[in-house]
Formats: C-alpha cells, structure tokens, sequence
C-alpha cells in the first residue's frame, strides 16, 4: 500500500484518560503518524473522555455536532480480576462498531484490550509498535479509499 497522505484531512481523536501512561503514548504514536504522513496539527481534534466506556457517546456527539474526515478512537482497558473488563471492552468495541457502520467515514477503533499492564506496555510503543501510530494509519488510509469510491459513484 502506498504511503498515506493525511494533508488537509481533518482528523477527531477521542481518548479515554484512563490508564494513561498508555494512553498518552498512543495519542504520542497517533500525531506521530498523522504529521509524517503530511497532516499539520490544526487539522486534529481531541476530545478527552474519563474511560473507554464514554468514547462511543462521545464520539456519536462530535459526529452529530462536527464533519470530520475520520474518527480514531484511543483507549485502554487492561483485564482485572472482574468480569468488568469484558462489560466495558465489549461495550466499547460494540459502540463504535456501529457508528463506522451508520456514517461515511471512517471511524477507527484503537482501544487495547489486553490481559495485563505488560502487554498495554508493549502494544503502546516498545516491542509490539504502537497501535496509536497504526490506527491513524489505518485511518488515513480508509479515508483515501471512502473517497476514492465515492467519486467514483458521481
């Protein structure tokens, strides 16, 4: 795939402040991305939320409220010893879900959801990447390709 150009793409992050070592790094990994790939930071909007479980609302507002180019999401949730975990994951991954269905842009999910601080760690930018970066690469990208195949519908 080519490289992604993000120039005049006006992007929306919405990030959970929970866990936010790992959270920060992936919003760090996120602009990374967007300005390598030509974005220029006035383009970004970031909405903090308190969790993971308040990115979906969140982000259905700024879509009822904004006309963003795309939507990425960021977050953390790292299992307990709770079924809590699977109720908030779930839910989130589920909210999102849907509103990359019901709107035509892309809506991009980048909350972790690992078994332990460890794994976050490592998915946020040491051994694993930093899925902050990818998941703004992936929306650039999508962006590139919803736009493509709109003009070719007109």
């Amino acid at each position: 795939m080519s490289t992604p150009n993000a120039l005049g793409l006006n992007v929306v992050i919405v990030i959970s402040e929970f866990n936010p070592v790992i959270t920060e790094s992936l919003l760090n990994g996120a602009m990374d991305a967007y300005l390598t790939a030509g974005g220029k930071e006035d383009d970004v909007t970031i909405y903090r939320v308190p969790g993971a479980y308040e990115i979906p609302g969140t982000v259905k507002q700024v879509l009822a409220n904004q006309s963003p180019d795309a939507v990425v999401t960021l977050g953390a949730v790292i299992r307990g010893g709770t079924p809590h975990f699977d109720y908030v994951a779930g839910e989130c991954a589920r909210g999102v879900s849907e509103l990359s269905m019901q709107y035509d842009i892309p809506i991009m999910f980048g909350v972790l959801t690992t078994d332990n601080l460890q794994q976050a760690l490592e998915r946020s930018g040491t051994k694993a990447g930093n899925k902050g970066w990818d998941v703004m690469e992936a929306a650039i990208q999508t962006s590139a390709v919803y736009k493509d195949i709109q003009s070719q519908s007109n």
